[in-house]
């Protein structure tokens, strides 16, 4: 059974040394990327992601995936261009701008930052959504992010989870908001540990037993489904694997790891899915069963079926490096201009930042979306209507 674990930085199965220019670069590139989404964060989601949402969710959602897409595109940046690890796509070439749910498997910690590559490259950057474990919220400054961009926190208790996924779902329902809602449906990451126990389960209740991922849960992935079905194109069915061995988070800041990334892709469209509760959870499994064969596939090739050549692969271009030199120097540009206001403009801008920091901090925790000021007033109207006899 092949296991992905992170290894320690003195292993020499690492596809690049941890050299001590590699660790200096790794910790400017951290520096970096920490400190220009704090500046962008603190200076700019009050006015986008509270004033600008009280007038109109479309807009302030927009405004947002804006900002934010262009500081996320630095991690494709990072991966592709300085750290040169090759992305290789194979399978279906989907069209850009779609409202899709994607599921994927999840071998290591970083899987869900790769999915950022095939979002940059159909210009739906700023529209991806995850659902993603609760504890991920309390990451500081990265956590704040994760509100902003309307990420799905969830405790893995179902009968607690249930409510709050279902009302989040509904604030995306509407077709004029662009929307990546990626879920992860085996629910956490691969090891060996959780596969026997995954095992063990399946031959139990009749499922199938798998050996690259893990039984999927189907609830989370159903509720999506009935939430959002009439507004979404299609089903993006991704299978993650990498060349080698599977990245940390640290491997992915340092360029140690990983020296290829596989994706598969393939597109369902959303009128293939079943319908109901119980063919769409049969559907999911099967689904998985494809990506354990896939999986097995790959380990022995190593390559996915109908792999094409080049960084792309499956018809997907390679990033261009001058846009990504661009985008990056765009970023740094606006966040020294920020921190230059901070520490040398007036006392009153000084205050803001306090204050978007003491807002974001307490929106987060609280899990706090302000609501458009027009809808406020109408359910207000209805909740204080008189019953007709």
């Amino acid at each position: 059974m092949d296991v992905c674990s992170p290894l320690k930085p003195d292993s020499k199965l690492k596809h690049r040394p941890l050299t001590p220019l590699r660790v200096v670069r790794g910790v400017i590139c951290l520096v970096v990327f920490l400190s220009t989404a704090f500046m962008i964060l603190v200076c700019f989601a009050p006015i986008i992601a509270v004033i600008l949402r009280l007038l109109s969710i479309h807009c302030s959602r927009k405004a947002i995936s804006l900002l934010f897409g262009i500081w996320l595109a630095l991690w494709p940046f990072l991966f592709e261009k300085i750290n040169g690890t090759k992305v290789v796509f194979t399978g279906d070439t989907v069209p850009p701008k779609e409202r899709t749910l994607l599921i994927a498997n999840h071998k290591t910690e970083v899987d869900w930052m790769y999915l950022w590559d095939l979002a940059l490259r159909k210009g739906s950057l700023g529209h991806i959504k995850y659902v993603l474990k609760s504890s991920l919220m309390k990451l500081p400054v990265f956590g704040w992010g994760f509100h902003v961009l309307e990420f799905i926190p969830l405790k893995r208790k179902w009968e607690v989870d249930e409510p709050v996924m279902r009302k989040l779902l509904s604030s995306f329902a509407d077709p004029a908001d662009p929307l990546w809602l990626a879920i992860f449906p085996e629910g956490t990451d691969y090891n060996e540990e959780k596969c026997k126990k995954s095992q063990i389960f399946a031959a139990e209740t009749g499922l199938p037993v798998l050996s690259h991922v893990l039984l999927p849960r189907t609830k989370g992935f159903c509720a999506c489904l009935e939430a959002l079905r009439s507004s979404l194109d299609a089903v993006y069915d991704l299978t993650i694997a990498y060349k080698n061995q599977c990245p940390s988070f640290m491997d992915n800041a340092f360029g140690v790891d990983p020296s290829e990334v596989h994706i598969h892709v393939r597109r369902i469209p959303i009128e293939d899915i079943p319908e109901s509760i119980a063919d769409a959870a049969s559907w999911l499994t099967d689904t998985f069963q494809l990506k354990d064969n896939l999986l097995s596939d790959f380990n022995t090739r190593g390559h996915f079926p109908s792999e094409g050549g080049g960084g792309g692969g499956g018809g997907e271009e390679e990033l261009s490096t001058l846009k990504c030199l661009v985008n990056f120097m765009l970023v740094v540009v606006l966040t020294v201009v920020l921190i230059y206001l901070t520490i040398f403009s007036t006392v009153w801008f000084k205050i803001y930042i306090g204050l978007s920091c003491a807002y974001l901090a307490t929106a987060t925790y609280f899990e706090i979306q302000p609501m458009p000021i027009l809808d406020f007033v109408k359910a207000t109207c209805v909740c204080n209507r008189p019953r007709s006899e």
